[in-house]
């Protein structure tokens, strides 16, 4: 909804081979990924709203001046999925556009708290997820699995209907796969979570925390060492800590990578400051990743242009950095071979070519 990004340092050819390569998506969120015509579609529906209907008007409105003001204009959007319908919607359409994309597996961060504390049946969302999500995959191809995130702004609360929403049997989808935690880092400390976290471990789900997108390298160690991360969401800071560093490369710890998000929302200054090289220089395993890209100007396209400017990439580099995602998964590992094998058969003919 920002004006549209396009990495151009890149040569068209390589933008070619990236829009066919097929790829896992790991840190992309539900509603973030409301496209302009969907969020143009669900104002008019709601007139209430301060989200303007008119596409001209969206490129002003999701025009942020910073991390705080990003999260404001996030929950306008928020406030206008009120139904199981126009949940269904969306879902269904995030996974047109990342099929459009090749993505071939994709770990969905959603936020169940801010849907049922607005009225909508619990149970009603979660068929309506889980509808779009066979749908999806029968239709495109596409295998969707759920992230359930807390909002950390709505504090305590908010994780227990979270964990909630994700333990309960009665009501837990059959495509959730992680617990995680999103919202401001600044004034939402991770330590608070850890019974949550817990919970949600114990009955299974795997543990993906945002940390060390606008705060320290040390909210990065609180979610390793409180929440028992499996993977780091953002972890931009961590380039700031080389002990840090070392130890995520040592332990295989995923950092999901955002590039084109940490600028929009002023995490990091511009492009050629972002640490990505850092991390890969010190063994880190990273993957890249497009957070709410509609709202950031971008798609998960772009972000693999703008890392293969940034790491000096080829063809085969950014094979390899695909099946990082793929790895770096809670995909099963038959699923995870079959999207392996095809990237590699991708790759090999379209340099025979």
């Amino acid at each position: 909804m920002t004006e549209r990004l396009v990495e151009p340092s890149v040569p068209g050819e390589l933008h070619a081979f990236i829009a066919s390569l097929p790829k896992a998506e790991l840190h992309v969120h539900h509603v973030g990924s409301a496209s302009p015509r969907i969020v143009s579609e669900l104002a008019a529906h709601h007139p209430d709203s301060k989200v303007p209907s008119d596409p001209e008007a969206l490129a002003d409105f999701f025009t942020f001046t910073d991390f705080a003001h990003f999260i404001d204009v996030y929950l306008s959007v928020v406030d206008l999925i009120r139904t199981p319908e126009d949940v269904r919607l969306l879902t269904y359409e995030v996974a047109r556009d990342l099929a459009r994309q090749r993505v071939r597996y994709a770990e969905l961060t959603i936020t169940p708290f801010s849907s049922t504390r607005r009225g909508i049946d619990e149970g009603a969302f979660m068929d309506a997820i889980e509808d779009a999500r066979k749908a999806a995959e029968a239709e495109f191809g596409t295998v969707l699995r759920w992230c359930f995130d807390i909002p950390g702004e709505a504090g305590l609360e908010s994780a227990e209907e979270t964990v909630r929403l994700a333990t309960d049997e009665r009501l837990r989808p059959e495509g959730l796969v992680s617990f995680g935690l999103g919202g401001p880092e600044i004034g939402v400390p991770r330590p608070q979570f850890r019974p949550y976290f817990d919970r949600a471990i114990d009955a299974g789900l795997r543990s993906v925390p945002h940390a060390g997108e606008t705060t320290g390298p040390e909210t990065v160690w609180d979610a390793l060492t409180h929440l028992r991360a499996e993977r780091i969401g953002h972890g931009t800071s961590s380039a700031r800590d080389p002990k840090l560093l070392a130890h995520l490369a040592e332990r295989r710890i995923p950092l999901e990578v955002c590039p084109t998000s940490n600028i929009a929302t002023r995490a990091v200054p511009t492009l050629d400051e972002h640490p990505l090289k850092e991390f890969v220089q010190a063994g880190v395993l990273v993957t890249i990743n497009s957070d709410d890209p509609p709202m950031f100007g971008t798609d998960l396209n772009n972000e693999y242009a703008v890392a293969a400017r940034l790491l000096g990439l080829d063809e085969r580099g950014l094979a390899d950095l695909a099946k990082n995602a793929v790895d770096a998964s809670f995909l099963d590992e038959a699923g995870k071979r079959r999207i392996k094998d095809e990237i590699d058969t991708y790759t090999a003919e379209w340099l025979t070519t």
